[in-house]
């Protein structure tokens, strides 16, 4: 009974996390053989959200819990979001969105029985709508039925699926932190001399602003030009070698500031771009319902839209004074994170995969990979062999990626350049172990590394907004802890890693061993690096 009461209270809590459902049924019911039938009246969850007392009703659940578990419970049911109707509507009916109902409704289900899909649409929205505000309680009080009745079998799976993939995720990244900690203990580096990349460079620069226009496929794309002053060293003059950063999903080409400045206070000229089909404008409209959500053809035109922009810029190179003489296209690196690591990854080399897509987006798969739901969109394109390379490209840095179905072994096998792979070990929206760390292990060239940062989350990276607005509303504990420290790892690998693979400087490799890793590393958001993984060696760990 104990364990029964354990899961109970986890499905409770995974269910209300992953769409606030409800009920305006008085009731919580589930059928859990071979005990019976068990219920809880949400006046008792209402009453213990807004006064924190527990009746007789929720005593039976709540003497099973532990007091932590109960303020955790408490604070979530007192949750308020700030979202509209229309943001909800627009969520619920996006071909994602239906998706994930669809697998939420076969645990909460009507008083019938039934999937829950509609009944938790609905709920969903008319809860946005009422005065009180958006949250767990007032969910429950809007599901459309006398009864919210929980698959508990199907709920108990879920839960134990999903502590699986916690564990193996925490084994993996132990075992991880455990090698590189070896392999820091065994090192000659000398540090102590080495300067400190995390402090700004020496150059001035200035931002160069424009908008590019790519009439055949209808987009404009605005772009920031940081681009260094020449100084009097001789490694300050220009052409001056050129960086291409990516944003990822619902963002712009104010996520990345910081490392666009301090790139550019080394010498790189920095190209930040936005990719109108996927970027905090179109998801603001479209939460708004003046646009349709993105297309499956993103996973085409975003790495389109860099070539466009490379091309651009040769062409501006040799007309506008601005950037005359001053671009080396040469030394040509991308930076992406999430969606953005997706692009420079192709922009690499790696082929989308749709024989991989197609058997991992099959509707039987109940995989708990949140980031398969944005990668199977990509099954709706065309088959084809589209040419997204730009073999001006020659390093690629890529942050949170999606790549596990996208590409799969063979598609990123295809990547032949030196490849840094950024890894957080709490991103549940593109998880560690599927999305960079078994790719890392199928990437061929050398010259590769995998930076994992503990407890970082899939937004530790990116910067804030200099509106001080997300179009995402993020919860704040889905941020992680504070993200001071990541972004100056992010800043000093960066450089160190461009220095060493495009402009072949190996005294910077230095920099990307675990010593230095474990030199600036600051908990809790403790910073590893490893240069070599392979398959057989994840499989053992996983084992």
């Amino acid at each position: 009974m104990k364990r029964l009461l354990k899961y109970l209270s986890l499905g409770l809590l995974s269910i209300g996390f992953a769409a606030k459902p409800g009920l305006s049924a008085e009731r919580i019911s589930l059928f859990y053989p071979p005990f019976g039938e068990f219920s809880l009246p949400v006046s008792s969850l209402e009453t213990f959200a807004k006064q924190g007392k527990i009746d007789g009703d929720l005593q039976f659940y709540a003497q099973r819990a532990t007091p932590e578990q109960l303020a955790q419970l408490r604070e979530f049911l007192q949750q308020r979001f700030d979202v509209t109707p229309t943001f909800i509507s627009q969520i619920t009916y996006s071909p994602i969105g239906e998706q994930v109902l669809q697998r939420l409704g076969d645990i909460v289900q009507t008083d019938s029985r039934r999937n829950g899909f509609y009944a938790l649409r609905s709920a969903l929205i008319l809860s946005a709508a009422k005065p009180q505000g958006f949250s767990v309680i007032n969910v429950l009080r809007n599901f459309p039925s006398d009864n919210l009745r929980l698959n508990f079998s199907e709920g108990v799976r879920i839960v134990d699926d999903l502590s699986q993939l916690t564990k193996n995720r925490d084994r993996v990244v132990a075992s991880l932190q455990q090698d590189a900690v070896a392999q820091t203990v065994v090192s000659n580096e000398n540090l102590s001399k080495l300067p400190d990349l995390r402090s700004p460079g020496k150059f001035r620069w200035q931002i160069v602003n424009f908008t590019l226009n790519d009439p055949q496929r209808n987009r404009r794309l605005p772009v920031d030009l940081y681009l260094p002053q020449a100084n009097t060293d001789t490694q300050g003059q220009p052409p001056f070698p050129l960086v291409v950063i990516s944003h990822g999903i619902a963002s712009d080409r104010y996520s990345f500031i910081y490392l666009a400045e301090h790139l550019a206070s080394y010498g790189f000229a920095v190209a930040v771009l936005e990719h109108p089909g996927s970027n905090a404008k179109r998801f603001e409209q479209y939460f708004a319902g003046l646009a349709s959500p993105p297309e499956p053809r993103e996973f085409v035109d975003r790495p389109l839209d860099i070539k466009v922009l490379l091309d651009e810029l040769q062409r501006l190179e040799q007309s506008d004074p601005r950037l005359q003489g001053k671009l080396n296209f040469q030394q040509i690196g991308a930076i992406g994170q999430s969606f953005g690591g997706y692009t420079v990854l192709s922009l690499g080399g790696a082929k989308i995969n749709f024989n991989q897509l197609n058997q991992d987006c099959n509707p039987e798969n109940s995989s708990l990979n949140i980031s398969l739901l944005l990668q199977c969109e990509a099954n709706q394109l065309l088959p084809q062999d589209y040419q997204l390379q730009d073999s001006r490209i020659k390093a690629v840095i890529a942050i949170n990626p999606i790549s596990s179905s996208i590409f799969g072994e063979s598609g990123i096998s295809q990547i032949k350049l030196p490849v840094m792979m950024v890894a957080g070990s709490q991103d549940i929206f593109a998880p560690p172990v599927p999305e960079q760390i078994r790719p890392f292990t199928w990437l061929p060239n050398p010259y590769k590394y995998l930076v994992l940062i503990d407890n970082a989350t899939h937004f530790t990276l990116i910067g804030d907004s200099p509106q001080g607005k997300n179009v995402l509303p993020v919860p704040s504990g889905l941020l992680g802890p504070d993200r001071t420290a990541a972004y100056s790892y992010l800043k000093a690998l960066s450089v160190a890693f461009l220095q060493a693979n495009l402009l072949n400087r190996p005294e910077y490799r230095s920099y990307l061993q675990p010593s230095y890793a474990q030199s600036i590393s600051q908990a809790p958001l403790s910073l590893n690096i490893l240069q070599s993984l392979t398959a057989e060696q994840l499989m053992e760990i996983r084992e």
